[in-house]
This record gives C-alpha cells, structure tokens and sequence, in this order.
C-alpha cells in the first residue's frame, strides 16, 4: 500500500496548502499581496512535506525520497487540476494556463519534492545504511 499512503500524505500537503492561502486570504493586512501569501505557504510548506514525508515513512518504507516527492507533488497537482482552479481559480476570473503558468505553483512543486527528499536522505538513508 506504498502507493495508497504517498497519495493520502499529497492530500494532506495540498489540503495544509489550500487552508493556508484561505487563511492568509482572509487577513486584511495580505489579503491582496500574493507574492507575501506565497512566501508565508512557502515557508510552511517545508513543514507540511516534512509531516507527509514523516507519515509515509512512518510505515518502513524505504522508497526513494525523489519518486516519493513527485507522487506528493503529483497528487497536489492532479488535485489543483480537480477541484482548485473550476472551483476557485475560474470563478474569480483565472484559467487553467494562468494558474499552471505560475512560477509561485512550480517552486512550491520543487519545494515538496526537495523536502521530502532531504527527509528520505537523512531519515531513512543514512539511517540504513
């Protein structure tokens, strides 16, 4: 079931995500500064890829931290295609290409992938080794 849990903690990552661009969307001092959201998620994300990072391994798998970061990454992406940008990004005037063509989107993809890497590399790696 490696493939279930690494699915499961994308849905938590893009779930923490998600929450967070609400919330800090709600707060009158950042609600229209985008670049000051993404940053804040962006320094959050590194703790919610290393709590998914930290769930999934929590089983013994020994999976290479990069394959597990993309399938995060993935479900996180699949999961924006889905329900983010019909559900919110189209309504308030946005499309598919100006969500996907944002760098903001790609970093944190890189983000996720880089974290739950280096968690692989020191945790379980090194740790096996």
């Amino acid at each position: 079931m490696e493939c279930f849990s690494g699915i499961l903690s994308g849905l938590f990552v893009w779930t923490c995500v998600s929450v967070t661009f609400y919330v800090l969307g709600k707060i009158p001092i950042i609600k229209d500064l985008f670049l000051v959201q993404a940053f804040i998620v962006m320094i959050c994300l590194l703790f919610y890829a290393f709590l998914a990072a930290q769930f999934y391994y929590k089983k013994k798998y020994k999976t290479n931290g990069m394959i597990v970061g993309f399938v995060l990454s993935g479900t996180a992406l699949l999961l924006d295609f889905l329900i983010t940008v019909p559900f919110i990004e189209i309504p308030n005037g946005r499309s598919y290409q100006s969500f996907f063509s944002t760098p903001v989107v790609w970093i944190m993809v890189l983000i996720t992938i880089f974290t739950v890497y280096f968690y692989w590399k020191i945790k379980i790696k090194i740790k096996h080794n």
